[in-house]
């Protein structure tokens, strides 16, 4: 069964800003804003904290840099030593570039595979989608839902605080 769900088009990031906060106010926490542009601001409001892909970027690049060495440093030294021309099997100049490599290719593929963990992608439609204009919302047009209410009262009176925030209409979806 679907949960009726509120959604609301704005026309001014500044209107969005305040319904976001009206509701926060309300302690509504399901929210989800839609925005042409990024809008940080709201990440504090809503409660959203600063992602750790980052630092799972970095560790991906490190164990890319520490696999790439050893491969080089167990084919070289362990495997097939070859002492031609005076170099020694471990000669650590040499290692550099393929390693450099390896560090640049894990790192890439953490960064490209934890983007789409993170932000849940592919997702080829979202309710959201049905609404009439909601495709505006990557042009000119500022979208906030708020799903999961504890009755129709609680319903009615967050669409009174969007409409009160400035909301060009609010819609309630997923009857």
């Amino acid at each position: 069964m679907t949960h009726p769900r509120l959604a609301a088009e704005f026309t001014t990031a500044d209107a969005l800003q305040s319904a976001v906060d009206a509701l926060a106010r309300e302690h509504y926490r399901e929210l989800e804003t839609y925005a042409p542009f990024d809008m940080p601001e709201l990440d504090a409001t809503l409660g959203r904290r600063r992602s750790r892909l980052g630092w799972f970027v970095a560790a991906g690049g490190l164990a890319g840099l520490i696999i790439a060495y050893g491969i080089q440093w167990w084919a070289n030294v362990r495997s097939y030593p070859l002492y031609v021309g005076g170099r020694p099997a471990h000669a650590v100049p040499a290692f550099v570039p393929a390693t450099f490599e390896g560090m640049i290719l894990a790192a890439s593929l953490t960064a490209f595979f934890g983007v789409l963990i993170v932000l849940r992608l592919p997702k080829l439609w979202i309710p959201e989608d049905e609404i009439d204009g909601f495709s505006r919302a990557s042009v000119d047009r500022f979208w906030l839902t708020a799903n999961h209410f504890a009755s129709d009262l609680d319903r009615d009176h967050a669409a009174k605080l969007m409409r009160s925030a400035g909301a060009r209409r609010v819609i309630v979806a997923g009857d």
